[in-house]
């Protein structure tokens, strides 16, 4: 049931629950805010090919002090991309003063912060906002089954530190850090091993991901700070 309560559905009940109460901020081609609507709506294939419906996001990528980067394996109830491996944390600002705030890319910030304790168990106190470096935005457009999709304008934010881990079985299927020969074997061998990779990490890792990671000590010097 595309539009209602999808939770009598198979739907996973708290996924459902975001789903349906979360508002998207959502933006132009040029990331200025024209509104929000539910993280449902946002997400429906129809409304991103019928309405263009573009909204605000996020990836983090946090490395260790080894330098390895964290993945996670995207929890079998959520509703896009299930199962799917993909960066440390993708997700979205609300739309609420907080985290719409632009200067200096706060509100996002803000948000990644939420998001990392709420997926993936990582204090607040232990992600400074000053942490969390920001590179840069892509503009992509992705299916996920043909009732859901992505179309995002996806801000880029680094991070390296050593924090604890403690997942959220709603959220996160596993995690594992990998160096970046590890990642480039798993991205190899994906279609042979059945592993399923997320449209907008696939996207990151083709095209920016290694010579970020190569600079990783200098990352600020990499920010395009737009």
């Amino acid at each position: 049931v595309p539009y209602g309560d999808m939770a009598g559905q198979g739907v996973d009940e708290q996924q459902d629950a975001y789903m349906r109460t979360e508002a998207c901020i959502l933006v132009n081609e040029t990331d200025d805010v024209v509104g929000h609507d539910t993280k449902q709506n946002c997400h429906l294939w129809k409304m991103i090919e019928e309405r263009g419906m573009l909204h605000r996001a996020f990836s983090v990528f946090l490395f260790n002090s080894k330098g390895e980067l964290l993945l996670q394996q995207r929890a079998g109830s959520k509703i896009t991309f299930p199962l799917f491996w993909t960066n440390t944390c993708c997700s979205h600002p609300l739309f609420v003063k907080e985290e719409m705030e632009t200067n200096q890319q706060i509100g996002v910030k803000r948000a990644a912060r939420r998001k990392l304790h709420h997926e993936l168990g990582i204090r607040p106190e232990d992600v400074a906002l000053d942490d969390l470096h920001f590179l840069t935005r892509i503009h992509y457009r992705a299916p996920s089954d043909g009732l859901w999709g992505e179309h995002e304008v996806d801000y880029i934010l680094f991070m390296q530190k050593d924090v604890d881990v403690l997942p959220n079985a709603n959220e996160v299927e596993a995690v594992r850090y990998v160096s970046a020969k590890e990642l480039e074997k798993m991205i190899e061998e994906a279609e042979k091993t059945e592993t399923k990779i997320t449209p907008w990490f696939a996207l990151i890792v083709k095209n920016f991901l290694y010579a970020w990671w190569k600079q990783l000590d200098h990352v600020l010097d990499l920010s395009d700070c737009t």
